[in-house]
């Protein structure tokens, strides 16, 4: 998440819901615990439901309650669910491991972060199920300082990437990723820069300027040597954007990328690159506001540029959710991913879990994406670490202060996804109210996800239809439920 403006700071502030502004404020460190075991019904039954409440009084812990499918027909609102309508197949949900985040995980006893990390990327139990993360190719504004993977003393250009080195990775993030990919070895990476080596740019500064033409081929080469130096570290990289937010050059670090200049970029350099040097990794156009649907469709009508690129990426700090159907919709072949949102700290439980599950784990979806990913892991109870000029009240996932863990609202969000809607689930029909928001899937396994939220007032009493039955169920205003037959 970049700093921004102080309006447009503020505005994302109020968007979000974060209560008393965007102030640094210390967080408590005690954590509650994990979910416990799964309650058991009072009687058989055939749906489970994950519940989350605005109040905290549950938090995503499984429901006692019976609930079964009945003959008859609905007396209530219904969300009717259609495995016969199909849509786009998951790849994953999750968050962005930045630096900041690994090097909080890997600070903490080996005993403490092997049970955390279980947790967030296990499958069994009460394990979330982290299925997604987005890694920054070199660091991003939460890594405690600026650096690219080719700094060469005093600034001096290397056009060779003589002093390549993934160097700076090895103290957290690097031992941290293969931890985790000891629990899933089939986790999903994305990979973004938030700038390149600042001898490459206009300004040789790590905040803004925008990389000099003459060193395109020089910085294609840098993202295969990337890409080949994660795989000799047995990190397989999925996919790739070119350049974090590349309309905001404001951030520390960050780069000015214009659509025009990453058409050019792709069509005459990176995309030829990887397939020359045989990768397979993806290529994802733009990773910024949806706002600016402009950006990836002009570079989706170039088919010399079009033909390297699997999709475009956004965040929602400007723009509308249903903009990803826009963008879908004008090029079905081209995928489209949510790689980025952030919670302002403190911030305000029920109103952050509110708007993150109506416009995330539930719009984002329903418009096509492929992913939910939120901003970011993990920060410690003042929001570091971050580089000087970069967010300084980015809210975590998990607020960590040596071995003690708080879970925050996006931790609650992504479980709602993550731990049933596994890789290689379809997005199939749900069609209901809409004070109930709702996104429906067909996973691997044939089980049926339906993920429901509450932006009402007060309870709601809905049906469930499935194939000619209906089970009813009620959710608390401001909650979410995952439901799962």
């Amino acid at each position: 998440m970049p700093r921004r403006s102080t309006l447009i700071f503020s505005l994302a502030c109020l968007l979000l819901g974060a209560a008393g502004g965007c102030s640094k404020k210390n967080l408590p460190a005690a954590a509650p615990p994990p979910p416990p075991p799964p309650a058991t019904p009072a009687g058989p039954s055939q749906v489970a439901l994950w519940l989350t409440t605005p109040d905290k009084s549950s938090l995503f812990r499984p429901s006692p309650v019976a609930l079964n499918f009945r003959a008859g027909s609905s007396q209530n609102p219904a969300i009717a669910v259609d495995t016969a309508q199909t849509y786009q197949t998951i790849d994953g949900f999750g968050y962005t491991l930045t630096g900041g985040s690994a090097q909080l995980l890997h600070q903490m006893s080996a005993p403490a972060r092997a049970a955390l990390l279980q947790e967030l990327f296990g499958t069994e139990g009460t394990s979330i199920g982290i299925s997604y993360l987005r890694i920054s190719i070199g660091a991003s504004d939460l890594d405690e300082r600026v650096f690219t993977y080719d700094d060469p003393p005093g600034g001096q250009p290397d056009p060779t990437l003589a002093h390549f080195s993934l160097a700076p990775d090895r103290a957290h993030l690097l031992p941290v990723l293969k931890e985790i990919l000891a629990i899933n070895p089939t986790i999903k990476l994305l990979g973004s820069p938030w700038t390149a080596p600042v001898w490459m740019k206009t300004n040789n500064r790590s905040i803004g300027g925008s990389l000099r033409a003459e060193y395109y081929p020089v910085y294609a080469q840098y993202f295969v040597k990337y890409l080949q130096a994660m795989q000799a570290e047995g990190v397989r990289v999925d996919a790739v954007t070119l350049q974090n937010e590349p309309l905001h050059p404001g951030n520390n670090p960050s780069m000015l990328m214009t659509a025009a200049e990453q058409a050019t970029f792709i069509r005459d350099h990176v995309g030829p690159a990887l397939r020359t040097a045989g990768l397979t990794t993806k290529i994802i156009l733009y990773d910024h506001n949806l706002d600016r649907p402009d950006y990836p469709l002009s570079i989706l009508q170039d088919p010399q540029a079009s033909q390297y690129v699997d999709g475009s990426a956004f965040h929602l700090y400007a723009g509308s959710i249903e903009t990803m159907s826009t963008v879908r919709n004008a090029f079905p072949g081209k995928h489209v991913y949510f790689t980025e949102q952030w919670t302002g700290g403190p911030g305000n439980f029920a109103e952050d879990f509110k708007w993150h599950m109506a416009n995330l784990i539930i719009g984002a979806p329903r418009n096509w994406s492929r992913n939910v990913l939120e901003w970011n892991l993990a920060a410690d109870p003042n929001y570091n670490p971050h580089t000087p000029g970069g967010c300084t009240t980015c809210l975590g996932a998990l607020t960590i202060s040596g071995d003690a863990v708080t879970r925050n609202s996006a931790y609650y969000t992504v479980a709602h996804a993550a731990k049933f809607v596994r890789p290689g689930s379809v997005r199939i029909g749900s069609n209901g109210p809409t004070t109930l928001p709702h996104v429906a899937y067909r996973t691997p396994t044939g089980q049926k996800v339906l993920i429901v939220l509450n932006t009402g007032s007060a309870p709601q009493t809905f049906d469930i239809l499935f194939r000619g039955k209906a089970a009813t169920t009620q959710l608390p205003a401001g909650a979410a439920g995952t439901y799962v037959w």
